[in-house]
């Protein structure tokens, strides 16, 4: 307390004693023992509200003791399991968390890891992958402000994120890797990684890339094969040295077959390997025939369909054959989009084929179009006949919405020589390309598309197009940009995808230790998000035919289902709306694999590295007697004591307040009893 507020409350005392001696001791001879109570009570009630007006500070000084905490990180994979150190590991830590010298220094806390970190001591040892980065970034903002050092019982095999030993820095505290599994080096094969793409097309081959890994220092021979059914589709004979302990494989295997097709790589184990899981890994391939046939009908010679032909065949998977109006009636079916090249009368039989099979079509109009016959066949537009020509120039349409079109540079383009006249269309169009005369926009379109009763189509008010393309060249040194173009609209002119209320995302086949997560999207009948509907998905093992089913969680823009538990088989399932009758199928594999499975020994080198960087110690599961003794006897865990000191204001306390009450109360009593008010 300060000495001025002291000096003030000395005159609190004496300026209250003076105004009590005023009133009970002037003018009086001699006191009462009453008039002396009277004074004292007085005496407080004016101390006591001087004392309220000065409001001295008053310390309040606490001390309390804060132990450190003790982390036990204990690894909840499957390998631990199957290295067969599930037993010690709960053994270990029942010890642990029972020593009484532990927990009288120590808060114990138990945390579990797979994938993420769970606070637990519930251990089953069944997660199918591990990330020890994680946990120690996770533990890292929990133990932030604290001395924490931590015990991590583990094999110290890490199936993905960052690598533990050097990312682990974030976590500022000793750590005690106790050690799980065998540390002898056995003779093992493995495939160690085997890259493959998802999709291959039909009839192409599909490359495999697999690295094949030997530890052992006595040379061996093995043969690697790859088996599709009960088909042996690939086979090499591999030799390893000590020296020579890895090979890379590079081959093709063919795309026969469309469909998804599950593949075995098998790398034939040795008669001493003790753990030949790692020895195959099965991987999937889904074949897809996604070559598009485009017919380009015309009646007319013109450079023009050299020029599309090359432009849309510069996509492999693309393939245009040059037709007349007669060829191509009979064949029909087998073409996605037809493109029509300045129709004529003789295009009569063709348009009806076209509506009744209600297919895509990409009309070229120029100045050898029959204009009278298509505004008689065609019901989506018209276009005025005056009998005159007229070159226009391009202007793109930024606000173009189907897909994105890149700006080419289409107003250095040479004009396309068309009909003069407007055109008057009778269904919504979305225009990609204006007309310009001289750099003035007519407001009509040189090149739009448009969707009507479910098909596609798109119309250039133009011929000489082939000009374009060499402009593009001359521009570019190169005809990409231009074939670029022509190569989106014909993918959208293609597709005749319509609108669907409910869209699904999933893929043909799921690894073994990957997610198995199903989204959907499900819309009202505008065409907008709808967050009310509730979607259940039943799902079918083909092979079991037992059927789950299961609802789907919205999260944000869609709603989702993780399949994750199901084993490793061939699964239908149906997505449908509680709601509504609308539903949608599919199929999809699951590939039987476990990342955890493949390890055969604890990685000691990296857990002794991560004691050693930390400033902790490692122990082996079979000698950890001087574990607690090494954690008790560290002088940087020592319990700490803190003093707080706190400055509480007198007019806070609220027992002063009562003793004026009572001593006025009681004051006023004894006057009233006395007969003296």
């Amino acid at each position: 307390m300060q000495t001025e507020t002291l000096v003030y409350i000395i005159l609190a005392g004496i300026t209250a004693l003076f105004i009590a001696g005023f009133q009970y001791k002037f003018n009086k001879k001699s006191m009462s023992k009453l008039n002396m109570l009277f004074l004292f009570l007085r005496f407080l009630t004016v101390f006591s509200v001087l004392l309220l007006l000065i409001n001295p500070k008053l310390e309040q000084i606490t001390l309390s003791t804060i132990k450190p905490n003790l982390v036990l990180a204990v690894d909840n994979s499957s390998s631990i399991k199957y290295l067969n150190q599930d037993a010690n590991s709960k053994s270990l830590v029942e010890k642990l968390k029972n020593n009484k010298d532990l927990n009288t220094k120590f808060n114990i806390e138990t945390y579990t890891f797979g994938d993420r970190l769970k606070a637990s001591d519930s251990t089953t040892f069944a997660e199918n992958q591990t990330n020890i980065e994680d946990a120690f970034s996770q533990l890292s903002q929990i133990y932030k402000q604290s001395i924490s050092p931590t015990i991590l019982i583990s094999d110290g095999n890490q199936t993905y994120g960052n690598n533990y030993e050097f990312d682990y820095t974030s976590y500022k505290q000793p750590i005690y890797p106790v050690i799980l599994g065998d540390t002898i080096k056995h003779t093992d094969l493995k495939i160690q990684q085997l890259n493959v793409n998802k999709y291959a097309y039909l009839k192409n081959q599909f490359p495999v890339e697999t690295i094949l890994v030997y530890n052992g220092s006595t040379s061996v021979n093995s043969r690697f094969v790859v088996i599709n059914g009960n088909t042996v589709v690939y086979s090499e004979t591999i030799n390893f040295t000590k020296q020579n302990n890895s090979k890379v494989l590079n081959f093709n295997l063919p795309a026969n077959t469309v469909g998804v097709h599950a593949y075995k790589a098998l790398l034939e184990p040795l008669g001493n390997e003790k753990n030949t899981i790692n020895n195959f890994k099965n991987f999937a391939i889904e074949v897809i025939d996604q070559k598009t046939k485009i017919a380009l009908v015309s009646d007319v010679i013109h450079p023009d369909l050299g020029a599309i032909k090359k432009s849309i065949e510069s996509n492999e998977q693309r393939s245009v054959f040059i037709l007349n109006s007669n060829e191509i009636l009979n064949q029909i079916k087998d073409f996605q989009l037809v493109i029509l090249y300045q129709p004529n009368n003789k295009f009569n039989k063709l348009y009806e084929v076209l509506n009744s099979e209600n297919k895509n079509k990409f009309t070229i109009i120029g100045t050898k179009t029959d204009l009278n016959f298509l505004n008689k066949i065609n019901k989506t537009f018209t276009h005025e006949i005056t009998g005159q020509t007229e070159n226009y120039q391009a202007e793109l349409n930024k606000n173009y919405a189907p897909f994105i079109v890149d700006d080419i540079d289409f107003e250095s383009f040479p004009p396309l020589n068309s009909n003069y006249g407007t055109t008057s269309f009778t269904v919504p169009v979305e225009t990609i390309l204006d007309k310009t005369i001289h750099g003035i926009s007519k407001k009509e379109p040189l090149l739009a598309t448009f969707e009507t009763v479910g098909r596609r189509e798109a119309v250039l008010f133009g011929e000489n197009i082939w000009q374009w393309r060499a402009q593009s060249y001359l521009n570019n040194k190169s005809f990409h940009a231009f074939d670029n173009f022509i190569g989106k609209l014909i993918q959208y002119t293609a597709s005749n995808k319509q609108k669907s209320r409910l869209n699904l995302e999933y893929v043909s086949f799921y690894n073994g230790n990957t997610n198995v997560i199903i989204k959907a999207e499900f819309f009202d009948k505008n065409y907008v998000f709808d967050t009310r509907e509730t979607l259940n998905i039943t799902v079918k093992n083909k092979d079991s035919n037992e059927t789950k089913k299961f609802p789907l969680i919205l999260n944000n823009t869609n709603y989702q289902v993780d399949l994750s538990s199901l084993p490793a088989s061939d699964y239908e399932f149906t997505v449908s709306a509680s709601k509504e009758n609308i539903s949608k199928s599919g199929n999809f594999k699951i590939l039987e694999y476990n990342v955890e499975q493949q390890f055969l020994n604890a990685d000691v080198t990296k857990l002794e590295q991560l004691a050693s960087n930390s400033q902790g110690k490692s122990f082996f599961i079979n000698n950890t007697e001087t574990l607690v003794e090494s954690l008790l006897n560290d002088s940087r865990f020592a319990t700490i004591q803190k003093r707080h000191k706190n400055s509480l204001p007198l007019i806070d306390w609220k027992y002063l307040l009562i003793i004026i009450a009572l001593c006025l109360s009681l004051e006023w009593f004894l006057r009233k009893y006395n007969g003296l008010i």
